[in-house]
């Protein structure tokens, strides 16, 4: 279940707002974590590190591929899930809350406007089932 509450990128990063204390919580979605499969390892940034949107901001290895893990937001890092570093497989349990991976004092505020909804991270996931419905010829 996707939850609604969230704001999405389309490098599949999900993130929670706190607004009262500009905090962000950064996390992999469910849809990203299935797309990698068999998880072996993650790499993330440390507490005070800075981290700016679009960049990447650590890694993420399965058996298939080695993936940049990109901030949706920018920020300070306040806490890292070292729980998730040292047990990768907690994403695939629990993607939305005890999977979370970072969280940051975000500064801009504007930056959230580039993040998807519920709704349209729904949407666009949906245009990305039919790409690949097309390129395995299912397009009948």
């Amino acid at each position: 279940m996707l939850p609604e509450d969230l704001r999405y990128s389309e490098t599949h990063e999900w993130v929670r707002i706190l607004e009262k204390k500009r905090e962000a919580t950064i996390g992999l979605t469910d849809y990203a974590i299935r797309q990698l499969s068999d998880l072996v390892h993650i790499e993330l940034p440390k507490v005070g590190e800075t981290v700016e949107q679009g960049t990447p901001f650590g890694e993420i290895e399965s058996v298939k591929t080695v993936a940049d893990l990109v901030s949706p937001v920018g920020g300070v890092v306040t806490d890292v899930n070292r729980d998730v570093e040292d047990d990768v497989e907690i994403l695939k349990e629990n993607a939305y809350e005890k999977g979370w991976l970072l969280k940051i004092r975000h500064e801009k505020p504007i930056e959230l406007e580039a993040l998807m909804s519920h709704g349209e991270y729904t949407d666009f996931l949906g245009s990305l089932d039919q790409e690949d419905d097309t390129e395995n010829g299912d397009d009948q």
